[in-house]
């Protein structure tokens, strides 16, 4: 049973530094003069009132939502998900998840965040936490685990406040607002790897004591995934997660950034170890893992389901004919 476990207060300063191996930037940046005026617009917004942006997140994501931007994807996934629930109600919680990412967005181009912690719900709930900080107290590493999900580029930020070393797991990107954002993750102390030799880089992490952080609820293409159930669906999911926990021996934990009910503020809550299966085969153990830790993130999810990512095409890579899916749950 999971309860609260005493955090001490953010540090303030000084900030961690991200490990030198990993603070290269792979991405495509805007112009000069491009990324001086979209940087000026971001410094701009990040001045308002915190009350301020927050109303602006709420308002660009119900104009997104009115506009249906990619809300026929979020609508088709939450009645897969949701056979049972009325059109409102799905449309209730599609509206939320725009907002959430607008907060994201809005809230992961502040550099204050780095030091202003108002935003913080000091306490980590969840027993894992203690295990988790004892873990990194002897040296060992860690793999965390999260989804797009409430915010998990602030999540990423707490972390690193109590002391846990991270790298986190990204793909490339370009455009003065997602660069800004890689330049925050570096600025707040996080280390990056990229999907090039990421097995490898993940392992040294671990063995050095570090974490590395992963999103598990990102579709890829069959070749590269292992299929597990995710709201009664084969969900193409990587592998990667549990082809580093077979080859180091490191924990699994699941940490989740959870909004109030405000949307305003956020906590943590951590859960795990969450231990491979014994007795089965490589790929089996792979499959397996990845498929607990999956169906982890999906109770958060259904607990929460206006502060996840519906607009992504979770399920629309299937797996052929060929490659077996594990029994829906």
């Amino acid at each position: 049973m999971s309860v609260p476990a005493p955090s001490p207060q953010s540090p303030r300063l000084p900030l961690p530094l991200p490990p030198a191996r990993l603070v290269q930037v792979l991405g495509e940046r805007p112009s000069p003069v491009v990324g001086w005026l979209a940087n000026r617009v971001m410094d701009a917004v990040c001045a308002l009132p915190a009350s301020w942006k927050d109303g602006l997140a709420r308002f660009v994501g119900w104009l997104a939502f009115t506009l249906g931007i990619r809300l026929r994807v979020a609508l088709e996934n939450l009645t897969h998900a949701y056979p049972d629930m009325s059109d409102a109600e799905r449309r209730r919680i599609a509206l939320g998840a725009y907002i959430t990412m607008a907060r994201v967005v809005l809230e992961s181009i502040d550099e204050k965040d780095h030091v202003d912690t108002h935003w913080e719900v000091p306490e980590v709930k969840g027993e894992a936490w203690e295990a988790l900080q004892a873990n990194i107290a002897k040296g060992q590493g860690a793999l965390l685990v999260t989804a797009h999900f409430g915010n998990w580029e602030r999540a990423g930020k707490m972390l690193l406040r109590r002391g846990i070393p991270l790298n986190a797991l990204v793909r490339p990107l370009k455009g003065a607002l997602n660069m800004r954002i890689v330049d925050n993750r570096i600025a707040a102390g996080a280390g990056l790897i990229y999907p090039k030799g990421a097995i490898a880089e993940a392992s040294e992490a671990v063995k050095l004591g570090e974490t590395v952080l992963m999103l598990l609820d990102q579709s890829l293409p069959a070749k590269a995934a292992v299929f597990v159930p995710f709201f009664g669906r084969p969900a193409s999911t990587t592998p990667a997660m549990a082809v580093v926990a077979r080859r180091t021996g490191a924990p699994v934990f699941v940490v989740m950034g959870i909004r109030d009910e405000s949307g305003k503020k956020l906590r943590l809550e951590v859960e795990g170890p969450i231990l491979p299966p014994e007795g089965q085969g490589e790929q089996d153990v792979t499959t397996a893992h990845t498929a607990a830790v999956t169906a982890v993130l999906e109770k958060y999810v259904r607990r929460y389901p206006d502060q996840w990512l519906w607009l992504h095409r979770r399920w629309k890579v299937q797996p052929p004919p060929e490659a077996p899916a594990l029994p829906q749950g």
